[in-house]
């Protein structure tokens, strides 16, 4: 028996659990959670999962841990203090963080988890909701080849693929460079919408051409109908209501992409363009 924990059951975390919780039974899992809303627990528990009564129970109970939450403070808070991960975490356990951070916060991470026999390895995902839903995640990961062969049992019942890039840190540089490129994608799809509305022309024959040619990605029109119908019935405060959050999300990932390109000295022009308007591509479109 594998003691696996998860923590984290928000718009991708759930599923990917819920996922976890079906698919590993069968390969020997056993898997507790946390989150700090009860409601995702209780339905965890009742696919399976035992219900972890705090972070420190996930700590001392479970050999590798998942923790895929909202930012680079929420893992921080986490793995610190004397109720952390860290602090009571058992010696040898793996701790995978699947949330978007910045690559230096990792780094520091990992390192200080070495001081307490730990690995923390970077294992951003991408496939949304839905790929957590039906197992076919991508995991991107940075991690020696010894702490991904123990991490693998987490891994394989909800991903379709792992990739390593290479030691820790990489993950989260293939996940920032995969969506800097969605998020030019949005923003692209968005202003071509635009312009075909304003010549009066149909939107739907331009995702006609998309189909054919593969320029508009299924993500990227997804994304588009579902923003245009919003915006169809929804007020501006309704908008902000319901694409606010995932407009955050995209500022903190580029936000995190241009912080890793001054870091390394790189000039992305169109990625800083991006950054500017993504909330417009969210919230409004073009008028």
């Amino acid at each position: 028996m594998i003691q696996v924990g998860y923590i984290g059951l928000g718009n991708i975390g759930k599923p990917m659990c819920a996922t976890l919780i079906k698919n590993g039974a069968s390969a020997g899992l056993k898997v507790s959670v946390y989150d700090v809303m009860p409601d995702p627990v209780a339905e965890m528990v009742a696919l399976g999962a035992t219900a972890a009564a705090s972070v420190r129970d996930v700590a001392e109970r479970c050999d590798l841990i998942g923790v895929c939450v909202r930012d680079d403070k929420d893992v921080e808070s986490l793995l610190y203090g004397d109720e952390g991960l860290f602090a009571r975490g058992r010696e040898g356990s793996v701790i995978a963080i699947h949330s978007t951070v910045l690559r230096t916060n990792l780094l520091r991470w990992a390192k200080d988890a070495q001081a307490h026999s730990m690995s923390v390895i970077d294992a951003p995902i991408t496939g949304g909701a839905a790929g957590a839903a039906d197992g076919t995640l991508c995991i991107m990961v940075g991690a020696t080849e010894a702490a991904l062969e123990k991490a693998m049992p987490m891994f394989e019942p909800t991903s379709k693929r792992v990739v390593r890039g290479g030691d820790v840190g990489a993950g989260i540089v293939l996940k920032l460079a995969n969506n800097l490129i969605t998020y030019a994608a949005f923003t692209a799809v968005s202003e071509g919408v635009a312009l075909i509305k304003k010549a009066g022309l149909s939107p739907d024959d331009l995702y006609a051409v998309g189909d054919v040619n593969g320029v508009i990605t299924p993500s990227a029109k997804q994304f588009i109908t579902g923003r245009e119908g919003l915006l169809a019935g929804c007020t501006e405060e309704q908008m902000q209501e319901f694409f606010g959050p995932f407009a955050g999300l995209g500022e903190k990932d580029l936000d995190h992409a241009l912080a890793l390109c001054e870091e390394l000295d790189l000039e992305l022009p169109a990625t800083k363009t991006v950054r500017k308007h993504i909330r417009q591509t969210f919230l409004k479109g073009q008028s």
